[in-house]
């Protein structure tokens, strides 16, 4: 996660400034990491600003996970509130590593 928060009561100017600076140079608390699970062929990622009609877009971050990102989906069924859930291929590795950025 980027991106300075100002909280819903913030008061103090600088600060709520600061946050709207973060958003108009592309940071976000919308975005982080996840490493799709060994031996599984789905992942479930928990994220409080996922919804249903949100988008997610992953980023390779090691070569396995470039290797996978052909067998790599998010069905839009599975985009809830709260989370989503990866569909991906069976396989051992354990650094298939991704960044996610949610979008909506």
């Amino acid at each position: 996660m980027s991106g300075r928060i100002p909280s819903q009561n913030e008061t103090n100017i600088s600060k709520v400034v600061a946050g709207v600076r973060d958003l108009f140079f592309g940071r976000s608390a919308a975005v982080n990491e996840l490493t799709l699970g060994a031996s599984a062929t789905t992942t479930t990622v928990l994220a409080t600003n996922c919804g249903p009609d949100s988008r997610i877009a992953l980023t390779p971050r090691t070569a396995n996970a470039a290797a996978a990102l052909g067998t790599t989906y998010i069905p839009k069924a599975t985009t809830v509130e709260g989370q989503f859930v990866i569909h991906h291929a069976n396989n051992a590795q354990t650094d298939r590593t991704f960044g996610y950025a949610i979008i909506g």
